[in-house]
């Protein structure tokens, strides 16, 4: 009977035989290809295997009455707007109890949607519905933006406390983000830069930004990232309206929610939004941003509970797969975490992140499993990230069989310290902004802890593990089994208690392979750094305790730092 160590054992075989055969190639240029992945869990129910008891998600409950959106004067084409046609469609089935508007092929411009309970908008292959760029069409409403309360513009596609909603089909919904959002010089080419500032808007001071409008441009200086914290009026607001670009799928506070098969691509902001949503299910759907869509997030689940995400692909502008609960203050009295979380089957190309855990958490995120994704070129793969000030627990979550390839930065992220940068821009500025003082525990402290990471192999990285947490508040009780990653860089663990290492193989092209500081309780147990005769670790920090490093190599040298307790640190040949 073959074992599962010896299964990941020939893994790393097959991986450092393409290393040695490919060791004059550029780490980032590795075909995704010869990445030999886990075996495949892609056809098992979303709920086999999952750590914690999963409820079963309810799916929503439509009538059987079906109306089509042509039988209400809509006109095909791109020309007429269709808002009237799409809402007597609606109205037709949700007055009789609800039911199915079926969207045929042919290109349907409209205003915003508001959604009704008991529906489902069913888009045939062939079916474009592309919303308007005439921002007149869409009112200001009071909602909830990057984990805060605030009031933006309505999304394209918008519901509030509802029940039984559907987006299925296999039609396509864009919401025209490029005449709401603005673009950064380095994310174009110059003949694109050349494009849009000929079009139009106005530049910053540096010429760097371009902007839909100046009523935009001077909103942006003021903002608290994308949210006006110093406004607190509608009238306020309205003043700054071409600022106030929405999410373009927004559904809050609802149960039974349901999107299986469309395409969500060129959202204003975030593409797909459910916020406070129980019972949410999504599968088969593609969400398409530009990569330089600033904001561009694909899917951000916040404060849902009881949620299955399976068998979809992005391609963004931002991080992909984002799970959220709210932003510092509003986040904790709002109080609801996202919770019962499975996510499987996905595929993630470029976005900042594969899957992002955060930064707004400061409701908690608990009870997550995320199996057999495969990020190709994603900015980072796994990505956590919270700063002081959010407070919330993370926890409890689950991570196993993910696959990845030339990952730009970090393959595992977890930093404490995120201050509003993708990992590429951070690392392109000033690098990471790192406080050393340790800050009284408060509510607002960000807890994380309780994080499995199983199964994973990472084809080309910058890095393959930054573990990062704060000198008040650890990171806690972090697995990381089974892992094989080519890397730049190998692993870099601070301000972290109880990390367990098992089965770990780091194919590096730097040295130190690993670095550890200011950390205790760790435990490395079958770590390995082949190909690298001369590799090496490094332990440090005073606040550095319980080093444990088991079956270890006596030809991988432990060099420990002036700063730390070398009786804390137990080497077992």
């Amino acid at each position: 009977m073959t074992t599962r160590k010896q299964v990941f054992s020939a893994k790393v075989s097959a991986l450092l035989l393409g290393v040695f055969l490919v060791n004059c190639t550029p780490t980032g240029s590795i075909s995704p290809g010869s990445l030999p992945g886990p075996e495949a869990v892609g056809d098992a129910s979303p709920y086999t295997g999952v750590e914690f008891p999963m409820p079963r998600v309810e799916e929503p409950r439509i009538p059987a009455l079906t109306v089509s959106l042509a039988d209400f004067g809509a006109v095909s084409g791109g020309q007429f707007l269709n808002s009237d046609a799409f809402a007597a469609a609606i109205e037709a089935v949700t007055s009789r109890g609800g039911g199915k508007v079926i969207i045929p092929p042919g290109i349907w411009l409209t205003g915003p949607i508001r959604l009704k309970s008991n529906l489902e908008l069913h888009a045939q292959e062939g079916a474009l519905i592309l919303f308007s760029t005439d921002k007149e069409l869409y009112p200001l409403v009071e909602t909830s933006f990057e984990g805060l309360n605030t009031w933006r513009c309505i999304s394209p596609l918008y519901g509030k406390e509802l029940e039984n909603v559907a987006l299925t089909g296999k039609g396509v919904w864009d919401g025209s983000g490029d005449a709401w959002r603005f673009v950064k010089k380095s994310k174009l080419t110059d003949s694109q830069w050349k494009k849009l500032v000929a079009s139009g808007g106005v530049l910053n001071d540096k010429k760097n930004e371009w902007y839909p409008s100046e009523q935009f441009r001077k909103a942006a200086q003021e903002a608290d990232m994308n949210v006006p914290a110093h406004l607190t009026t509608r009238e306020e607001f309205e003043a700054i309206r071409d600022f106030l670009r929405p999410v373009m799928v927004s559904i809050i506070s609802s149960k039974r929610v349901l999107l299986d098969g469309p395409t969500f691509q060129n959202s204003p902001a975030w593409c797909i939004h459910p916020l406070m949503v129980e019972d949410l299910t999504v599968r088969n759907i593609t969400v398409r941003n530009p990569w330089y869509s600033q904001n561009g997030d694909g899917i951000d689940i916040e404060s849902c509970k009881n949620v299955v995400l399976t068998s979809s692909s992005f391609d963004v502008g931002d991080d992909a797969i984002c799970i959220k609960s709210g932003k510092d203050r509003d986040g904790r009295e709002r109080g609801i975490p996202c919770e019962n979380i499975v996510i499987r089957d996905c595929v993630v190309y470029h976005g900042h992140g594969g899957v992002t855990v955060g930064s707004e958490m400061s409701g908690g995120v608990r009870n997550m499993h995320v199996s057999n994704c495969t990020f190709i070129g994603t900015d980072v793969g796994l990505r956590f990230k919270s700063n002081r000030g959010r407070g919330g627990v993370v926890e409890n979550i689950h991570i196993s069989h993910i696959r990845m390839t030339d990952i730009p930065t970090q393959a595992i992220s977890f930093d404490l310290y995120y201050g509003g940068k993708s990992v590429a821009e951070m690392l392109e500025g000033e690098g990471q902004q790192v406080t050393a003082e340790i800050m009284p525990v408060t509510e607002e402290t960000p807890r994380f802890k309780d994080i499995f990471i199983r199964e994973v192999t990472c084809k080309g990285a910058l890095q393959a593990i930054f573990l990062q947490g704060l000198p008040e508040m650890n990171l806690e009780n972090i697995v990381l089994e089974q892992i094989l990653m080519e890397a730049d860089k190998g692993l870099t663990c601070t301000d972290a208690r109880g990390v367990h290492l098992r089965g770990v193989t780091l194919i590096t092209r730097e040295q130190p392979a690993a670095e550890f500081f200011n950390s205790s309780g760790v435990t490395t147990e079958e770590i390995s750094f082949p190909g690298a005769p001369q590799a090496y670790i490094t332990i440090s920090g005073p606040r550095t305790r319980n080093i444990h490093l088991k079956a270890w190599n006596a030809d991988y040298k432990v060099n420990i730092g002036g700063d730390a307790d070398a009786r804390q640190v137990n080497v077992a040949r």
